[in-house]
């Protein structure tokens, strides 16, 4: 009966976290634009020149021993934000404290030991993560084909498989162009307005198009050794699902 509730107790509020700004099928986004395009420095040093967006990213990476690769391989990063990591843990930013919820309330709940600090998940899952966001070789948005999640069949995007042998399909969403300024007579422009990036996850590419859709909402920030485009992060848990990395970080605390 215990494990029957605690299983339970699981499933509940990892559905719950997944309601609470989880990726979404098939669904558009609105524009993030491009951000400053050239970052004099590496990939580690824009993301240390950016604490308020990715403090617990950049501390993530010195913890997955992943450091050497942000400074000197070239590659492309689909960066998270901090707050996906912080409603993941259920981690006040800069507070040791014990959350309220993510992964810190099902430990609380199952009498382990909660995550008060980054350090305190094991590193092998934080590489494990971290992985699935980057991919070999130097990609703009001009370099991925078009997408459109109503017309698969013609405009499908393109499956590439990131440096933690995970796929996720990559393609750029061409909104419609609307005037609307007379509103008796509103035009639509097909494929003509703003283009936004997006990166799909595919948990089994058996099943190809049951993904987990995500737009980007900065694209195109080329630092030395690399593009990042960086995650919506209203619309994107970390590891896309957070229902996978909860359940590892559950079995790690054993």
């Amino acid at each position: 009966m215990r494990r029957f509730k605690i299983r339970g107790y699981i499933f509940m509020i990892s559905m719950l976290l997944l309601s609470m700004g989880s990726c979404k099928k098939d669904e558009y986004y609105k524009d993030g634009g491009l951000a400053q395009a050239k970052f004099d420095g590496s990939i580690m040093e824009y993301l240390d020149s950016k604490p308020r967006e990715f403090d617990s990213i950049a501390q993530i990476i010195r913890l997955a021993g992943l450091e050497n690769d942000f400074q000197t391989k070239e590659f492309t990063f689909f960066a998270p934000r901090d707050e996906s990591v912080q409603k993941l843990i259920g981690l006040a930013k800069g507070n040791a404290q014990r959350g309220a919820s993510g992964v810190n309330m099902l430990l609380y709940l199952l009498g382990r030991d909660t995550v008060k600090t980054l350090a305190d998940v094991d590193s092998t899952i934080w590489r494990k993560y971290l992985l699935r966001y980057m991919f070999n070789g130097k990609r703009k948005l001009m370099d991925y084909p078009q997408i459109d999640f109503d017309l698969l069949n013609v405009f499908k995007g393109q499956n590439y498989t990131s440096l933690g042998n995970t796929v996720s399909n990559i393609g750029v969403v061409y909104n419609d162009a609307i005037n609307d300024s007379d509103k008796n007579n509103i035009t639509r422009l097909k494929y003509m307005g703003y283009r936004q990036l997006h990166i799909s996850y595919i948990p089994d590419i058996s099943r190809p198009t049951e993904w987990w859709a995500c737009p980007i909402a900065s694209s195109d920030i080329q630092p030395d050794n690399g593009v990042v485009h960086v995650i919506d992060y209203t619309k994107a848990d970390f590891g896309y699902r957070s229902g996978e990395i909860i359940a590892d970080i559950l079995e790690s605390k054993r």
